[in-house]
């Protein structure tokens, strides 16, 4: 049921095109993400209307509400929050290490303590591929170990090592014929191991491979370091997914680097705190400049909030805390980031990434 395709390069940015069974999926891409199966404030025809091929949803979340069994029992992921586009599930792993209130890993697995109620829970590789499977999505996530920024040498190879250890086991009880499972690599900011991680996942031969454990804290320049030693590393013949990464200017550099898939949370996030992406940067619309401002918020998109409302509204509804800002905006910087890419694929196309990388940083105020 999956497939990739690379359909043409310009020096290492790649333009290409995967295929599951609910469709194809234009790549580089980016999926807004739907935490708990839905994106914050949006319906699935705002994402439809949007162009969204495909979205993200969080297996740690949904395995704690509503459970993976009622989900299984209302037909799946999407007929459940009725999505007939493609949907990633991550695996949780980083959200166990990252949000759960105590826990202890080991080999075997992990036990937590949930950030909702405090309740005691059990993860493991077989146990998340029992999950994910039940919830059905296109493309799941093997369970890894994700080392925080900044940890000793010694903590990050342990992670590569368990996440190695744990992906032998996702490939091994993941059954699902119309899912696709990718692998994640982890080597924290140490290139050797980074390549120790890469090497002996691509011995177990996934459809494809992520790139975890990066935009955690790290400077920008280890990242894209890391994201062209990645570049050289991975198979050509694969997707390779940069997982948590989505400011625009990261996105162009991926890309630049061979990345073609990409989710983050900060398009939703930013929104609920006012500000909007534009063409020259970020602006924060309830900022008191704006209040009598009745100009789109980016004169050169044509999304539906810049065809019909004025950063004037846009600030009064923030001030007046009315949701439908929180809407507006939301929508709009999802456009914002799923036009980008679509340029991108077209510069890739027409074999000028490079002016296009080169024109939109230097116009681009972060």
């Amino acid at each position: 049921m999956f497939q990739f395709e690379i359909i043409n390069k310009d020096n290492s940015a790649r333009l290409g095109r995967i295929t599951t069974g609910h469709g194809v999926i234009d790549t580089p891409v980016f999926m807004p993400v739907g935490t708990q199966a839905t994106v914050k404030t949006l319906t699935p025809e705002d994402l439809y209307e949007i162009g969204v091929q495909i979205m993200l949803s969080n297996t740690y979340h949904l395995y704690l509400r509503p459970g993976e069994e009622l989900i299984e029992k209302a037909g799946g992921l999407h007929r459940f929050m009725n999505w007939k586009g493609n949907i990633l599930t991550d695996s949780g792993g980083f959200q166990v290490f990252s949000l759960a209130k105590l826990r202890r890993i080991s080999d075997e697995g992990v036990y937590f303590n949930s950030h909702i109620d405090g309740s005691v829970h059990f993860l493991n590789p077989e146990k998340v591929m029992a999950i994910e499977q039940k919830l059905g999505a296109d493309i799941a996530m093997c369970f890894d170990e994700c080392a925080p920024y900044p940890c000793s040498y010694e903590e990050a190879h342990q992670a590569v090592a368990r996440t190695s250890f744990w992906a032998r086991r996702c490939r091994e009880s993941h059954q699902r014929g119309d899912q696709a499972l990718f692998a994640i690599a982890q080597g924290n900011v140490f290139p050797d191991l980074r390549e120790k991680s890469a090497r002996e996942l691509m011995q177990l031969d996934f459809p494809a491979y992520a790139i975890g454990g990066l935009s955690v804290g790290e400077p920008k320049e280890d990242m894209y370091n890391i994201l062209a030693m990645m570049n050289d590393l991975l198979p050509g013949s694969k997707p390779r997914y940069l997982m948590g990464v989505g400011t625009p200017e990261d996105l162009l550099e991926g890309v630049k680097r061979g990345v073609d898939m990409f989710d983050c949370v900060l398009p939703t996030r930013l929104a609920r705190h006012g500000t909007a992406y534009t063409a020259g940067g970020k602006i924060t619309v309830r900022n008191a400049l704006y209040a009598d401002d009745f100009s789109p918020l980016d004169s050169s998109c044509e999304c539906y909030v810049c065809r019909n409302y004025s950063r004037a509204y846009l600030r009064h509804l923030i001030k007046a805390e009315e949701m439908l800002a929180h809407r507006l905006l939301s929508y709009h910087n999802i456009y914002f980031l799923v036009k980008l890419m679509e340029n991108i694929r077209s510069a890739i196309k027409a074999g000028s990434f490079s002016a296009f990388y080169h024109h939109f940083l230097k116009t681009y105020r972060f």
